[in-house]
């Protein structure tokens, strides 16, 4: 019987784990996902890494930041693998979150599926404007903005999403870490300064355009 390799998510011994990291590690949790829908329940660092255009090292090499998994001969059962990258990105729990805007991608954001399937759940959302404050947006009645400290107290809530205008959007940040929040994925298409002990990621959708438009012209230059 083949020996099992020690399958436990493990904080690195040294050191930050790079970004690019943790984004592959979303990166197979999702392509994990899919494999285990389809029923497939078993799987190589090889065809993993394939499948995400990566290489069988660069697998490797990712989840040893976290400890060791896999069976010799077997590779890496994708249900224990899930559970392991959910323990790591702890997301192993359900996390609340509060959306700040609810225009029309604050609107499509609380109606996205995907949050709640991967551990997020927007249980409040906020906005200035009268018109739609006490309108219920995907079962989730808005609220004003001013009572944002007293539902973060209310749900436990650590986590907040901007959707609002640019030049809404560092108030808005500085309402938020006021409440206590302590990460804020920011949709705002504009760079904001937060205190070191709250985490930002800024989602620009232009930005990624610009990156494939590049790719585009650049391959079409080489041509």
């Amino acid at each position: 019987m083949s020996q099992r390799k020690n399958n436990r998510a493990e904080p690195p011994e040294s050191g930050e784990v790079p970004r690019a990291v943790v984004s592959r590690l979303s990166l197979y949790l999702r392509e994990l996902q899919h494999l285990v829908a389809e029923g497939t329940h078993t799987i190589s660092s090889g065809d993993l890494g394939e499948r995400l255009n990566f290489t069988d090292a660069q697998v490797r090499k990712d989840l040893a930041y976290f400890g060791h998994f896999g069976y010799p001969g077997i590779g890496y059962r994708a249900d224990e693998l899930i559970a392991a990258i959910r323990k790591i990105l702890g997301t192993d729990r359900v996390w609340p979150v509060a959306m700040i805007g609810i225009g029309n991608l604050g609107r499509a954001l609380l109606g996205y599926k995907g949050f709640s399937r991967q551990g997020f759940d927007i249980v409040a959302a906020f906005d200035t404007d009268p018109t739609k404050i006490g309108i219920v947006v995907e079962g989730i009645q808005v609220r004003d903005i001013v009572t944002l400290a007293e539902a973060v107290r209310q749900h436990h809530i650590r986590l907040g999403m901007i959707a609002v205008p640019a030049a809404a959007a560092q108030n808005v940040a500085d309402m938020l870490v006021g409440a206590g929040i302590e990460g804020i994925v920011n949709f705002a298409p504009v760079t904001i300064a937060l205190p070191p002990h709250v985490s930002l990621l800024g989602v620009d959708l232009a930005i990624e355009l610009e990156q494939i438009s590049f790719d585009v012209v650049n391959r079409q230059r080489k041509s």
